[in-house]
């Protein structure tokens, strides 16, 4: 019977430790988790913190008795200390000062990755945040009931400064963003940077962008930023949310090799270079199916398959990760941004002759009320015309996220930008058209492709 021990009880830690049991019901698996709050959605945070999601406890994807009865172990408010690949021992303590070593046959480490730590003075300061764990997300919540803040900088402008712009918004309290690059949510490209500028500010979001900060300096009961160019900003709290990195020390410092940012380097089957280690999540270097190589990409859902296939492979599997395309969404007000794949300016780096079209249509048929505009940009290849990326804009009732779904399919399977129109969509007048709309921005690159060749 395998002992397999998992480190971090998240997406990666939690998605193992299923897999593992629902295929061989007789291993044992023990998971240690280093807070109280094992499989929560860290990604509903911003969505407890306005108060859409009134009770927290609705964040667990499974309670903690749940996860007993699949017949796993958990051990919370532990921490590991150090990994010992020779004897296959891990030593564990406890909040109250308690360690001890247990053995495994398989490890597993979901580690995740921490939140990026500007070192600029005053991020210490009272009333200056991270967000990514839930005791961070109940700190800020803690403020917020006490101090009734009025007014909040967020420092950054992906997905968590946007999405916490709207959560801070919906609570009331005033909003501005300072970001580095000259335009918000840089995962897109910067013609759609704009249109989600415009939907922030249209719900009174202010926007400073190509602004570096500085410092962070307490002013009587306020915090003021100050950043290049002379920028100030002040409010009652500020987040810094400017991206993460792989939480990869432990597994160093047990030999294991790391690779970009620091991430754990992992074959195809979440193996690493030491014997009957795993890794997977946040925490690996993430093999890109369309590029042919590593990246790091933290996202939820990676995280999910990259576990299951760990989980799998630990008792015995031969399961392999088939790669991330980076597909993601993000809901700012009644505005859905959504990508998948490469961008022209990542799949002119990656060694494609790419060609990108914006195009935008409705997203149902016009003579059925409550239209609205969606925004495609396409990237496909000159050569072979294959398919190689897509983002889009719409409103929150347009099934943006479902339609790049679309998109992530074909370049999953390598079709060209035509094979789009051969696909059997779903129509009714209310919801879509004809040719759904995925279908004719596929049309549009087509068309102005031809436009741009002929004589």
């Amino acid at each position: 019977m395998p002992h397999v021990v998992i480190i971090g009880g998240s997406d990666a830690g939690i998605s193992a430790a299923l897999r593992a049991r629902e295929l061989d019901p007789a291993s044992e698996v023990t998971i240690v988790v280093a807070d109280r709050y094992p499989n929560f959605s860290i990604c509903g945070l911003p969505f407890y913190l306005s108060g859409e999601v009134d009770d927290w406890h609705k964040l667990a994807h499974r309670t903690v008795l749940e996860i007993d009865n699949e017949g796993i172990n958990l051990f919370l408010e532990h921490s590991v200390s150090s990994i010992d690949p020779i004897a296959k021992v891990v030593s564990i303590s406890s909040l109250l000062g308690h360690t001890w070593n247990l053995r495994y046959d398989r490890l597993i480490i979901g580690t995740g990755a921490e939140s990026i730590r500007p070192q600029v003075e005053g991020i210490n300061l009272p009333g200056v945040f991270l967000l990514r764990w839930m005791d961070e997300a109940f700190a800020m919540q803690q403020y917020i009931k006490e101090r009734q803040p009025r007014s909040a900088i967020i420092v950054g402008g992906g997905y968590i400064g946007m999405e916490m712009a709207d959560a801070f918004t919906y609570r009331g309290i005033d909003i501005t963003v300072v970001e580095f690059f000259d335009s918000v949510l840089t995962t897109v490209d910067p013609e759609f940077g704009g249109k989600v500028q415009k939907e922030l500010e249209s719900h009174g979001v202010r926007i400073a962008t190509g602004i570096a900060v500085k410092g962070i300096v307490q002013s009587e009961d306020k915090l003021v930023i100050l950043g290049s160019n002379n920028f100030f900003a002040t409010g009652d709290m500020v987040l810094v949310a400017v991206g993460a990195r792989p939480n990869s020390k432990l597994a160093l410092s047990a030999g294991l090799e790391t690779g970009l940012k620091g991430a754990i380097k992992v074959d195809h089957f979440m193996r690493t270079n030491v014997p009957d280690i795993f890794a997977a999540g946040d925490c690996v270097e993430t093999w890109h199916r369309l590029l042919d190589s590593y990246t790091y990409m933290p996202l939820g859902t990676t995280a999910h398959k990259q576990g299951r296939v760990a989980g799998e492979n630990a008792v015995g599997g031969n399961r392999k990760f088939q790669g991330s395309l980076g597909t993601q969404a993000v809901k700012i007000f009644d505005l859905v941004a959504a990508r998948t794949g490469l961008r022209d300016s990542e799949a002119v780096a990656a060694g494609f002759d790419p060609f990108t079209v914006e195009f935008e249509t409705w997203d149902h048929k016009a003579y059925y009320p409550g239209t609205e505009k969606l925004y495609i940009r396409l990237t496909g290849n000159r050569t072979g015309k294959e398919l190689l990326g897509a983002q889009m804009l719409g409103h929150k009732r347009s099934e943006v996220s479902k339609r790049i779904d679309v998109f992530a399919s074909a370049i999953y399977n390598r079709m060209r930008i035509d094979e789009l129109n051969d696909l059997d969509l779903s129509y009714t007048p209310p919801l879509s058209s004809p040719w759904d709309p995925v279908q004719m921005s596929a049309q549009a690159w087509s068309r102005r492709l031809s436009e741009l060749i002929q004589p």
